[in-house]
């Protein structure tokens, strides 16, 4: 092992995120990658050492963190809108627990630079992009968001208070939507774009998908290597103590707009029907990018048709529709 090369870790590997960010660091020469797995078992890569660990220990914690330079911390408990309405104290709890414990042992251990995925659901539906410094803590949260939002915002000042008593780095990533290859895909657990391209691909020529509610709700959709690319950079450019930013395509795109551009993607014949006894979240909101363009040089690559193409060209390939 070369003494220069950076040592990485990145918490929940084997998730959406996690795996895609694994996947593409461990391609690197200059970077060394440990990657940690609880529940679900690691993959075939010979180019990352597997640790286990279950990160809301503290034992585990600091077992994990010896002699590593930079954390990206993708590991949370995460799901859909259903569990957001019905069992949202699901967002809540463990991912304090274990966002406390590691930026405890990054700071006791001396680590250079924490990555924490935050998300954007602490800030108010807004027709037009909106930026890190709209988001303003004396307005309330939009309520079905209440418990995950407020928890997000508690852990990012917890990066920040980090960040100003020690010597590590953190970047914290308020992301918009993330799809693609390794997304969640079944309808319990998978959030807009990975439940749709489910019910699409599972759907034979002729048949009809139901969508939860209206399909009026707007999101702001970022394919997982544009968000890959903005990890990247940040590990390289980043030179502050403290960076927080938004990383999305600027866009806003309605769930019947989303629904449409994946039929027709797919090739298939298919009749959409609304739902408006399941739980959605009616909410509209799309992220202004423009701190990390100006700071980073960051833009997103992937448009939204290029982006369900390849979603639905690694779906065939490794789900069997």
């Amino acid at each position: 092992m070369l003494k220069d090369r950076i040592k990485i870790l990145v918490c929940g590997a084997t998730g959406f995120i996690g795996r895609n960010i694994v996947e593409a660091l461990s391609k690197e020469p200059s970077y060394d990658v440990k990657g940690v797995y609880f529940r679900s078992k690691p993959y075939e890569n010979c180019s990352i050492q597997w640790t286990y660990a279950d990160l809301t220990h503290s034992d585990d914690v600091r077992r994990v963190i010896n002699d590593i330079d930079v954390i990206i911390q993708a590991a949370a408990t995460t799901s859909g809108a259903k569990d957001i309405v019905q069992r949202p104290y699901l967002h809540v709890t463990d991912n304090a627990v274990m966002n406390s414990l590691i930026f405890r042992q990054a700071y006791e251990q001396g680590v250079k630079h924490v990555i924490f995925f935050s998300c954007s659901v602490m800030y108010q539906p807004s027709e037009i992009p909106i930026r890190e410094d709209d988001f303003d803590a004396n307005r309330q949260l939009f309520p079905k968001y209440f418990g995950v939002g407020w928890t997000k915002v508690y852990i990012e000042k917890m990066c920040e208070f980090y960040s100003r008593i020690g010597d590590t780095k953190y970047t914290v990533i308020r992301h918009s939507n993330i799809y693609g290859p390794h997304d969640k895909y079944d309808l319990e657990k998978s959030h807009v774009f990975g439940a749709t391209v489910t019910k699409v691909m599972s759907a034979k020529e002729g048949d009809t998908i139901s969508i939860w509610g209206r399909g009026e709700e707007k999101r702001d959709f970022l394919y997982i290597s544009d968000l890959v690319d903005f990890v990247r950079t940040s590990i390289t450019l980043q030179d502050k103590p403290f960076g927080l930013f938004n990383v999305g395509s600027g866009k806003a795109v309605s769930v019947n707009e989303l629904v449409t551009e994946i039929i027709r993607h797919s090739g298939k014949d298919l009749k959409v029907i609304h739902d408006l006894s399941k739980p959605t979240i009616e909410t509209s909101l799309c992220l202004d990018y423009s701190k990390a363009k100006n700071d980073f040089g960051w833009t997103p690559k992937v448009s939204l048709q290029e982006g369900i193409i390849k979603t639905i060209s690694w779906y065939r390939k490794n789900c069997g529709k």
